[in-house]
């Protein structure tokens, strides 16, 4: 009795021809299934990696279906995945606040009144403050910035703080 010679689809021969032989008729397929909104070669090209990558569970006998089979369901798992874009989309941020009109026009008063206060700094107390306050820079750090002691940085953001709070009221 003559042994079978049992071809396999990680045969590179056989995965060749199983390409030439379906990846038109998937191709085909998957165009008239689902239309060109989407790029179909891009999907058949996917079918075919997962097939090699299966290459040991598949027979070549059963290759087309499976090639069919992956090819409709990446196309169904990427239309489920507009959906769920499109209704993010639908989601329209709020344009309202929960703030009352007297709270809002009380930040915006407090607001004007921080600026003007840090305009009356002078540059260096101005400079010190910002990157310690808004830049979130340590002493030392602002110190190797600006070439100075960290003695004095902390001078000029304690002398800063004083005379934006003694200008803003309820300023911490």
């Amino acid at each position: 009795m003559p042994k079978k010679i049992k071809h396999t689809v990680c045969d590179e021969k056989v995965f060749s021809s199983i390409y030439k032989q379906y990846a038109k008729d998937l191709h085909d397929y998957l165009y008239y299934k689902f239309g060109s909104q989407m790029d179909i070669n891009d999907k058949v090209q996917d079918a075919f990696m997962k097939l090699w990558d299966n290459c040991k569970d598949i027979v070549p006998e059963k290759a087309r279906a499976f090639l069919f089979t992956v090819g409709k369901n990446m196309m169904l798992n990427k239309f489920k995945h507009q959906k769920v874009i499109l209704k993010f989309q639908e989601i329209k941020p709020k344009d309202y606040t929960n703030e009352t009109p007297e709270f809002l026009l009380e930040e915006e008063q407090f607001y004007q009144k921080y600026q003007k206060a840090l305009n009356s700094l002078n540059e260096e107390q101005r400079v010190a403050f910002l990157l310690n306050k808004v830049e979130g820079k340590r002493h030392k750090e602002i110190a190797e910035i600006l070439n100075i002691t960290s003695r004095v940085v902390e001078y000029r953001i304690y002398s800063a703080f004083k005379i934006i709070k003694e200008q803003v009221k309820g300023f911490k």
